[in-house]
């Protein structure tokens, strides 16, 4: 299905990044994360090894504001694997405003008792090597990801993406008939596909409602057995 040739250039960009940045990289977690090649673009979806994740912050600046939870589970061979499933609160300094509690219903006490950054990060990238990242509304997790990176190790790594944000908006325009962006938020895209209800603003359970609302995008797709990486990319 996927044919488009400058689509093909921009991975090779991305391999050819990853293998710049290995040399430069810090013995540890990011090194061994930028050793493993990513999936090639003619990747069946199929067979992709996909790594749905979603981060809770304190807001949206990821260089004022600080991540406060991490979410992720993997999905392989269209089902998606609840034993990798990983929730981790990060400790963070200083106190939580009111409407950060009120949202993500994570308070100082459990903060205070959560792990440092850097091991949640180091997690995190030993999950994701050789995967692609699955997310919904990609700038969230790629900003704060890369200024976490850059605090640790000095550099950020670089990534595939999947953003089923992205996916349905690429559906919708398509289509060429006007919508409200507000139909691209992750419950009303999971509503429209008939999938139950989920708990959000909890990192673990956005996680996986992503990896559910993929897997019912791509069924719905004119030919999803001929989906590849490709067709999905950001």
């Amino acid at each position: 299905m996927w044919q488009n040739h400058s689509l093909f250039s921009w991975l090779c960009g991305y391999e050819a990044q990853r293998k710049q940045m290995l040399k430069r990289a810090p013995e540890g977690a990011l090194k061994e994360f930028l050793s493993v090649p990513f999936p090639a673009v003619n990747t069946p979806y199929s067979s992709l090894e996909i790594l749905a994740v979603d981060f809770e912050t304190t807001g949206l600046h990821a260089v004022n504001d600080k991540l406060l939870s991490v979410g992720f589970v993997t999905l392989k061979n269209n089902q998606i694997a609840l034993g990798t499933s990983y929730h981790q609160v990060i400790k963070t300094v200083g106190d939580l405003q009111a409407d950060n509690v009120l949202i993500h219903q994570i308070t100082d006490d459990i903060k205070n008792r959560g792990l440092q950054l850097r091991s949640v990060v180091e997690k995190l990238l030993e999950a994701l090597a050789g995967k692609v990242m699955l997310v919904h509304f990609a700038r969230i997790e790629k900003q704060f990801l890369t200024q976490a990176c850059i605090e640790l190790y000095g550099m950020a790594p670089v990534w595939p993406i999947i953003d089923t944000l992205m996916v349905a908006k690429r559906r919708m325009d398509n289509r060429d008939v006007s919508y409200d962006p507000s139909e691209l938020r992750l419950t009303p895209l999971r509503d429209k596909f008939g999938l139950p209800e989920h708990y959000g603003h909890n990192a673990l359970n956005d996680a996986i409602a992503t990896a559910e609302l993929l897997m019912v995008q791509v069924n719905n797709m004119p030919k999803p057995s001929e989906v590849e990486l490709g067709d999905l990319l950001l």
